[in-house]
């Protein structure tokens, strides 16, 4: 038998207002072994964040625990019960013994202190060291996350330089202020993963026993995210931490965790060894997180969710009843209907040629005048023909979004040509670029900031309308905005509500309504589910599907997710550094990519199966 780290048993969480309070943490029990992995998954919503807080003694009101235990051992010590210890007893645990990595990087950091000063203050708060320590603590903690490289890698680099014109500095020294400079630089100055592993190093630098990790990898990049796992498993195995990993998307989890346990409303539905989970799940809900993620070997016509497996309402006392259900399993795109689908698409006329298109933004000098320019998009020239889906991959910073933009005219072009319809667009202004405009729109990534958040969902879709002067009165007007929103699944009530009264999924709807309101030809979806729960994500992608066949719409999908990619598009281009470097048809890019870009990208997606090694390494 392992021994047990952390026991939770029966915890109650809940959170109370003035007319009502709403049990988030509904009685659940798990426990958690050293050197082992827990796994808590399910979408936003289900406790998996508020059971972490809980644990961490960070819930802030109008949430408080009201029931249960949460017991702790240390190695070789007595176990204590969390909850009952008194605030200040439990900081001398929280951080040191227990370390949480947060979901986002950017707002756990201060942004006026350096990474150094908020490493070493970590470590100087639950060590007995002296400033002088806790910096060479920070710094090993950076090498170990990899952010910095090793002090032998490190003199190899600079020996590759001629140290006489070093200023006199000793290779010693030289090394000394390399470390040094990465202490020194502020969050702003690094990138989404670059951050994660700041977090990564701040949580491990009091070597815990338990490292809760809550959404770490949500915000990156497919490669990014391969390496954040990767990096996770190596520290949980070196120093032999238990460790609870959160996560909405099971092909995630499935890549490092030895037990799981799916939440559901407050209650964990399912637990037990990662393979089973995975290969025989037995809750509908378990059921509906494993079908509704796109596989890269599957293509159907249409994604199950989880409401394809289980229905779900109330009894007279208002506890939630389930009722399983077997979904017929959709029918698979067969080769023959996507070759027949290509050759029809491409038998027409493009509806968009972009011909040597270049954007340039502008590098500053010392003295504030243009030093050069950095190509975000550097020569692309690609067609897209009426009624085709064509798919945009690549990493954060390859230009997708300004690509996007530009085609839209949102951003100026350097130099090439964009014609649209048979219209070259590339310098139109004013009156006739605005009427442009109603045949190409975009679905941004946040549908949240997309949304003014003191106007109603109803007048943010009629607001396109008024602006074209679409509909001769007030009263077509409005029918309009209510056929738009039953057609995306909402209602005709909703239109009275405003956006932070809606879910992610629901708010996502609502701009999709927008975008269609002056019944566009071209959509630009610019990372439109990256955000999303992944059961979410496939009703999004399902309605993306319907109406491009009700409207023959033509997309340009922006992701930087190549199985969600591959599901929508007919035609793939692979996006790297400002340039495209591979095209072809969704079953090509998938099954004979031919570079290493491409391949790497495709390496790094999370399969969800139960017979994947756990970390990027081992992939085949």
């Amino acid at each position: 038998m392992k021994e047990i780290v952390l026991e939770v048993r029966n915890l109650q969480v809940e959170f109370i207002s003035d007319s009502s309070q709403v049990k988030a943490i509904d009685s659940i029990s798990f426990q958690l072994h050293r050197g082992e992995t827990l796994g808590i998954v399910g979408e936003s919503g289900s406790g998996k964040s508020v059971t972490a807080l809980a644990i961490m003694g960070l819930l802030q009101y109008p949430g408080k625990v009201s029931g249960g235990e949460i017991w702790f051992s240390r190695t070789n010590g007595q176990p204590l019960d969390l909850l009952a210890l008194p605030p200040k007893e439990m900081q001398l645990y929280r951080g040191g013994d227990i370390a949480m990595i947060f979901q986002e990087p950017m707002s756990s950091l201060n942004p006026v202190y350096s990474i150094g000063f908020q490493l070493q203050e970590a470590i100087m708060r639950h060590q007995n060291v002296n400033a002088m320590e806790a910096k060479r603590i920070a710094i090993a903690g950076l090498q170990e996350v990899k952010l910095l490289p090793s002090d032998e890698q490190i003199q190899e680099h600079y020996l590759n330089y001629d140290l006489s014109e070093s200023g006199g500095f000793k290779l010693a020294q030289l090394v000394k202020e390399h470390k040094e400079a990465m202490l020194d630089r502020y969050p702003h100055q690094l990138s989404g993963g670059q951050l994660q592993r700041v977090m990564i190093a701040m949580a491990i630098s009091c070597n815990p026993s338990v490292l809760i990790a809550d959404e770490p990898t949500t915000a990156l990049d497919v490669t990014v995210q391969a390496t954040i796992l990767e990096l996770l498993y190596e520290l949980q195995q070196s120093r032999n931490m238990a460790m609870i990993f959160i996560s909405h998307d099971l092909g995630l989890i499935s890549e490092i965790t030895d037990e799981v346990a799916v939440m559901y409303k407050g209650k964990i539905v399912e637990n037990g060894a990662a393979v089973q989970i995975f290969s025989n799940p037995q809750h509908p809900y378990t059921k509906g997180l494993v079908a509704c993620r796109p596989r890269l070997t599957h293509r159907p016509h249409k994604l199950l969710t989880v409401s394809d497996y289980m229905s779900v309402a109330k009894d007279e006392f208002g506890k939630v009843i389930i009722e399983a259900k077997e979904p017929a399993q959709p029918a698979e795109i067969t080769r023959e209907e996507i070759q027949e689908r290509l050759a029809k698409i491409s038998s027409q006329q493009p509806l968009l040629t972009v011909s040597n298109l270049e954007v340039g933004f502008p590098v500053r000098g010392v003295f504030g005048e243009t030093k050069r320019y950095h190509k975000a998009v550097n020569g692309v020239s690609f067609d897209v023909f009426p009624g085709e889906t064509l798919g945009l991959v690549g990493e954060s910073g390859c230009g997708k979004t300004t690509l996007g933009r530009t085609l839209l005219r949102l951003i100026e072009p350097m130099s090439g040509q964009i014609v649209f319809d048979g219209q070259n667009i590339t310098n139109l202004t004013g009156k006739t670029l605005q009427q442009l405009r109603r045949e190409m729109q975009i679905i941004f990534q946040n549908p949240f900031s997309s949304l003014n958040p003191r106007i109603k969902i109803g007048d943010a879709i009629l607001e396109p309308l008024l602006i074209h002067g679409v509909g001769k009165s007030k009263q077509l007007q409005q029918a309009r905005v209510v056929e738009l929103l039953e057609r995306v699944g909402l209602s005709a009530d909703d239109m009275k509500r405003y956006p932070h009264q809606f879910s992610g999924g629901q708010r996502q709807r609502v701009c999709i309504a927008r975008a269609l309101a002056l019944n566009p030809k071209f959509i630009i979806c610019d990372e439109s589910v990256s955000a999303l729960d992944v059961s979410v994500q496939a009703q999004v992608l399902n309605l993306l599907k319907e109406l491009q066949a009700d409207f023959q719409l033509t997309y340009i999908f922006i992701s930087h997710d190549l199985s969600v990619v591959k599901f929508l598009s007919d035609r793939i281009l692979v996006m790297n550094q400002g340039k495209i470097v591979e095209s072809g048809t969704s079953e090509s890019i998938y099954l004979e990519p031919k570079e290493e870009y491409t391949q790497k990208l495709i390496a790094a997606i999370p399969t969800g199966s139960p017979e994947r090694k756990k970390v990027t390494g081992d992939r085949e």
